[in-house]
């Protein structure tokens, strides 16, 4: 069996994103593989813990990929802050063909085309995927999760996340996939007051999410407890229409947005000021007018730092996305494009961004909880992963074991599911599985 069945069969999604299956990005072309540990978003601290504990299994998943595609080089890339607190130099070789590549502490780093670039100097085409320019990335942990599944034969089911923000002692933990949220922070002590949400991700890019109906997925990566006043959260709650509205007649032009805008600055042809003067009515009737909009990685720097006239361009932009996908429309470059000179001097430091959204107060490194949480009840959603959902193959009142296959992979672009723990199933129409070892 080939690496490529192997990943599929383990039900490995991208750790860092936005759950694309992984086996789907083994394609032929590649010349460098890069493996993104930038932590991208303020507050988490979870890649960084993998490499400080598990530095050799990562290693030997990527080793992994090289062989099966037959890549000459990996660079491992951190921020100059985890290469720091990991006590590694740039351009440290870390294994047969793979290095450390050392990043600027600079928002928004890990954002893929971002990372590309700052690592090996390739621009990928706007609208296209890594692979056109010669590039496969994967997250730390997808490594991990590759050697476990060839060197271990263990399918994903458990997960690596951060705990933290507004809390006494924020922690890197691992836990059942399916977890409910609110049966991990009871075994930690941990609540959440009306004064204060629950964030699925980072402050800038992370969805708020109910503590009492969330679970942990293969894309959780960090769960953060946060104030709703500071401007990280308040963005969240912004009314997409009324900014649409609003950003007509608002905008003064200034052009900020569009000269901080970390897309942009790859010499992408996404101009938010020129989106957001738009008129809806217009663009209704020819959705093509905003077509760039679907190359804005979502960053919220437009938002949350360029704009002087408290609009946001980032809302604008998704309600746009909206009408351009249901339009099937989407922005695919076929020429080079060229950085902007200025870039390296308009990206912003951590700090600052920290500082913007409002959480620097809440940094604190992370610890890692190393003791093993026992949980009797988790949901496994059969929607974790870009494509088709799984196909449940287990009924109600079945008994499983943990790492047995409950729900396989369907046609064309899909993965299977595996149990978590032991224990009795409930298949929910074929939207979820319950296991409760009862």
């Amino acid at each position: 069996m080939d690496l490529k069945t192997k990943m599929r069969d383990a039900g490995i999604v991208g750790a860092g994103g936005a759950g694309f299956p992984s086996y789907a990005k083994l394609a032929e072309g590649a010349e460098v593989l890069v493996i993104n540990g930038a932590e991208c978003e303020p507050l988490l601290y979870t890649d960084y813990i993998l490499l400080k504990k598990e530095l050799d299994g990562v290693l030997s998943g990527i080793k992994a990929v090289l062989d099966y595609l037959s890549v000459g080089k990996a660079l491992l890339c951190v921020k100059d802050h985890t290469a720091k607190k990991l006590n590694i130099q740039d351009g440290a070789i870390l294994a047969d063909k793979i290095s450390l590549k050392v990043l600027p502490d600079v928002y928004p780093m890990g954002d893929e085309i971002s990372l590309i670039y700052q690592a090996t100097g390739k621009v990928v085409k706007p609208g296209n995927l890594p692979i056109s320019a010669g590039v496969i990335v994967y997250n730390v942990e997808t490594c991990l999760n590759v050697a476990n599944a060839l060197i271990l034969g263990k399918p994903l089911t458990e997960k690596w996340l951060t705990v933290g923000g507004d809390i006494k002692e924020p922690i890197v933990t691992k836990v059942p996939l399916g977890t409910k949220v609110e049966d991990l922070f009871k075994s930690l002590g941990i609540t959440v007051d009306d004064n204060h949400v629950l964030l699925d991700g980072g402050p800038s890019m992370g969805k708020v999410i109910s503590l009492e109906q969330a679970v942990i997925t293969k894309t959780t990566k960090g769960l953060l407890i946060l104030p709703k006043n500071i401007p990280a959260i308040e963005s969240k709650f912004i009314d997409g229409k009324k900014s649409v509205a609003r950003a007509e007649t608002a905008c003064c032009q200034c052009t900020r947005c569009t000269d901080l805008c970390p897309r942009g600055l790859l010499g992408y042809p996404l101009e938010p000021h020129k989106i957001v003067r738009t008129a809806k009515g217009a663009v209704k009737l020819s959705p093509e007018m905003v077509i760039s909009a679907t190359l804005c990685c979502g960053c919220g720097v437009c938002e949350t730092l360029a704009c002087c006239q408290g609009i946001s361009p980032k809302a604008v932009i998704n309600e746009y996305k909206v009408l351009l996908a249901q339009n099937k429309l989407r922005f695919v470059g076929k020429e080079e494009v060229t950085p902007h000179k200025e870039r390296e001097y308009r990206m912003i430091p951590s700090d600052r961004w920290q500082s913007v959204l409002g959480v620097k107060k809440f940094d604190r490194l992370a610890t890692f909880i190393g003791e093993k949480l026992d949980f009797n009840k988790v949901e496994i959603n059969l929607r974790q992963h870009i494509g088709a959902p799984s196909v449940p193959c287990v009924k109600t009142g079945d008994r499983v074991v943990k790492g047995q296959i409950i729900a396989n992979a369907n046609e064309g672009l899909s993965l299977p599911q595996h149990a978590s723990i032991d224990g009795e199933v409930t298949v929910y129409e074929n939207q979820k599985i319950v296991i409760e070892n009862k």
